[in-house]
């Protein structure tokens, strides 16, 4: 039998960066992120002063949390002029972590998301606050996407 060396380092490689990148938010909060039906969502304001947190419905890919917020929130503005966000999990004192947020406009992510909030929420199910892309697509909404920011 003939493994290609390049190929196995290329898995190798491969199977290193899926652990370090779920394993970056720490035990706790993976866990918390797991069972939780929302976060605490807070941004930093241009004082420099961190904002009040917010309340929000979210997605968990074990890689990365999405949300959506209106493309004229507060929120969407420091997050488009590079602000971090800072997330408790299920309760504003819950296990946290601050990260990054991107926005992100792959309309097969926005579906994912809609089909995950209604199995999540009760009231998804009637098509209320379900994340749309053709909301995102009209830059109504802005669908973030937040990695956790490398401990060290």
């Amino acid at each position: 039998m003939f493994i290609d060396i390049a190929v196995l380092g290329l898995l190798a490689a491969s199977v290193i960066t899926a652990v370090a990148t779920a394993s970056e938010f720490g035990p706790s909060v993976e866990t918390a992120l797991a069972r939780a039906k929302e976060i605490h969502v807070a941004t930093r304001r241009g004082d420099g002063k961190r904002s009040a947190s917010a309340p929000i419905w979210f997605m968990y890919d074990g890689g990365a949390v999405y949300f959506s917020t209106s493309a004229g929130s507060h929120k969407a503005r420091r997050l488009r002029n590079g602000g971090p966000v800072y997330v408790s999990v299920g309760a504003k004192d819950g296990p946290s972590f601050e990260g990054y947020g991107t926005p992100v406009s792959d309309p097969q992510l926005i579906d994912k998301m809609a089909e995950h909030y209604r199995k999540k929420y009760w009231i998804a199910w009637l098509g209320l606050f379900v994340p749309d892309k053709n909301r995102v697509a009209a830059g109504k909404t802005v669908i973030v996407k937040v990695t956790p920011v490398p401990e060290g």
